[in-house]
């Protein structure tokens, strides 16, 4: 039986554990928390995430050798590169760059994606103002613009490398066409450098198994 146990959906927040479990070869077991149901409201579930969201793993042999419980993805991330020594540079500096990318997508690639997508796939009958899906449009596009630049001529954010910033940040990106359909709206043709981000990442053993875990 496998230590860890993966509790998610295939959104873009819980496919980048399980793309990451692929990728890193990891046992584990997981078991779908489907969202439209309201099984993250359950008593079992919120003792494993008191914030009733997804995804969540659990280390039956934690700290300590003792059951574990993780709530949100980026610290989930963080969490298994550092136990299973996989995907987490091991220089100092790059470590750190690593470390504030995954903070990035955390704080602003996951928020302000999620907000586009409220408001340009779902609260059109609620909210017939332009405002809110113009405002989440622009800072969009800006976060692309920023990734794009970091990008430059390499593979990944920190070069021929992937590490878990990489698997924070592409499956919000894959979003924006595949589920939220805003290539015209965000203008993704433009930007070059992330078509071959993405591919690259789509590339890695594993990834394309990790994005239908748990699926809807």
């Amino acid at each position: 039986m496998a230590d860890i146990h993966l509790y998610s959906l295939a959104t873009p927040n819980g496919q980048k554990v399980s793309c990451f479990l692929e990728a890193a070869n990891i046992p584990y077991e997981a078991s779908k928390i489907d969202i439209l149901k309201n099984d993250q409201f359950t008593d079992d579930y919120i003792k494993i995430n008191p914030n009733s969201k997804i995804p969540a793993i659990v280390d039956k042999k934690g700290p300590n050798g003792e059951e574990h419980a993780i709530m949100e993805s980026g610290a989930i991330l963080l969490y298994l590169a550092e136990k299973y020594d996989q995907f987490l540079p091991k220089d100092p500096v790059q470590k750190s760059q690593c470390i504030q990318w995954l903070f990035f997508q955390m704080a602003s690639v996951g928020p302000m994606f999620g907000q586009f997508g409220h408001f340009f796939k779902y609260a059109g009958e609620k909210c017939d103002h332009p405002y809110p899906t113009e405002r989440y449009s622009n800072e969009v596009k800006r976060l692309l613009k920023v990734i794009e630049n970091q990008l430059q001529d390499n593979a990944f954010l920190l070069g021929k490398e992937a590490c878990i910033a990489d698997f924070a940040i592409v499956p919000w990106i894959l979003c924006l066409d595949k589920f939220y359909n805003a290539e015209e709206q965000l203008s993704l043709n433009e930007f070059k450098k992330i078509k071959s981000y993405q591919n690259n990442f789509l590339e890695i053993p594993g990834v394309k198994k990790g994005l239908e875990v748990c699926a809807f």
